[in-house]
């Protein structure tokens, strides 16, 4: 994650945030207490696509839930559910991950990591149940897969990063 920050006189502070997965976020902290968080387009980063303003209070409230005050999740690395040693788990497909712009059936995943596609949540937010063999891949897709612990690991780390 990379964070910028940016003093602007008169009004408080901005930070401009990229995350891992190149999403553009950022927060304005107004001199009255005031936050205002944007999130801007992954296409286009002078686009703001979301805004919403919190004031002190609000902001303290939020800041603790996103730190874990509130609720702390288990100890695992992302969403997960397990039952007889099956996994479920949503990822992100980062920009440049070798499953990009493929098929689900191109890339053999059930059969080269043990993995299935329970669905896809497009990055437009249109939802695809059960997706078939030629169901494509995109950047910025959150997929839910299903496997052994290990496979699932293998398989986010090797096709689903940009480092794969």
């Amino acid at each position: 994650m990379n964070i910028r920050e940016i003093e602007l006189p008169g009004i408080g502070q901005k930070f401009e945030i990229i995350t891992k997965n190149k999403d553009k976020v950022v927060i304005i902290i107004h001199d009255d207490g005031r936050r205002e968080i944007y999130h801007f387009d992954d296409d286009d980063y002078e686009e703001s696509i979301s805004n919403i303003t919190f004031n002190d209070s609000e902001a303290r409230r939020v800041a603790a839930i996103l730190g874990g005050m509130v609720y702390k999740p288990q100890a695992l690395e992302s969403v997960e559910m397990a039952f007889a040693g099956l996994v479920i788990e949503w990822f992100k497909v980062e920009p440049n991950a070798p499953v990009v712009s493929q098929t689900i059936g191109g890339i053999d995943l059930r059969n080269k990591y043990g993995v299935n596609v329970i669905a896809i949540m497009k990055k437009s937010l249109r939802k695809v149940i059960s997706p078939g063999p030629d169901a494509l891949i995109e950047a910025g897709d959150t997929l839910v897969i299903s496997g052994e612990r290990s496979e699932l690991k293998s398989f986010i780390k090797e096709m689903l990063t940009s480092e794969g």
